[in-house]
């Protein structure tokens, strides 16, 4: 495929997955392996010096942790399709669609240039079962065809319930687009009849100052993504706040090492740096 309207996040974040066994061959680029190979030793660096998960750990933390929180959802009946914001390489939707292939829906959405991109590689695979859809998805449209709201009436049905994404996203905005971003995520699961579920992974500014490493780390990862890291949010209560205030009716944040028990994951000692959050819209019956 062609990879240069790729971002180098989606590039080294997709190769990170298929090199933990995550993720189909398609989804991996030569990019990707490049900047994997490239970012080790500082992987091994940051590890010597924090005794913490470094960046390939935490990303294989929350992405466990998510599928754990989303599994859950789907097999207790309360979601049965699912919405996937700024999906970029991410397998997700392709090992979901596998395992519940016709008893889920599944939606991954982001700009035209990746969302092009990455449905021509999966149908070029023949990784594209009925019932998964790539499509053009801007959450910080309020309306029209791109919007959260506009692709969930165009193809989800309002009597199941919901559940959407934002994986490796929400820390890239500043905190007033944030806010619109769950406002319109929480108004789009409100006009449904069923309601449903969001789950995200977020870093607060508690965690990510406690140490100079971690602070240059912050800085390492803004020039890696080519923009600013924002952690506006002090405090996981802030964090609570914030998501309620959205139109939320529930929200709880974990850290990967409080998850430990119930998901494998590696590194888990210290992994308190990133948080999982996990809200819920739920409607009267």
């Amino acid at each position: 495929m062609d990879t240069s309207r790729i971002s180098p996040t989606a590039h080294y974040t997709g190769t990170v997955w298929h090199a933990n066994g995550l993720s189909t061959d398609a989804l991996a680029t030569d990019q990707g392996r490049r900047l994997h190979t490239l970012l080790r030793p500082f992987n091994d660096l940051y590890t010597a010096l924090t005794g913490g998960p470094n960046l390939n750990e935490m990303l294989i933390q929350r992405h466990l942790i998510l599928d754990h929180i989303l599994t859950r959802a789907i097999a207790s009946g309360q979601v049965s399709q699912v919405i996937e914001i700024a999906a970029g390489l991410s397998p997700r939707g392709w090992r979901f669609k596998r395992r519940f292939r016709s008893s889920l829906l599944y939606v991954e959405g982001d700009l035209p240039d990746m969302a092009a991109l990455k449905r021509a590689t999966l149908e070029e695979a023949g990784l594209m079962r009925g019932g998964h859809h790539v499509v053009t998805l801007n959450a910080l449209h309020d309306d029209g065809p791109q919007s959260v709201a506009g692709v969930a009436g165009r193809l989800l049905d309002p009597s199941k319930g919901t559940a959407v994404i934002t994986e490796g996203l929400i820390n890239y905005f500043p905190q007033d687009a944030v806010d619109g971003i769950w406002r319109r995520i929480a108004a789009m699961l409100r006009a449904t009849e069923a309601g449903g579920v969001y789950l995200s992974d977020m870093s607060l500014n508690s965690d990510v100052n406690r140490s100079l490493v971690a602070h240059a780390f912050r800085v390492a990862l803004s020039a890696f993504a080519r923009g600013s890291v924002h952690t506006p949010l002090e405090t996981a209560e802030d964090a609570r706040r914030a998501v309620l205030a959205a139109g939320f009716t529930e929200a709880a944040l974990m850290t990967p090492a409080q998850m430990a028990s119930e998901v494998p994951i590696p590194a888990p000692m210290g992994a308190t740096r990133v948080r999982l959050l996990r809200a819920e819209v739920a409607l009267p019956r």
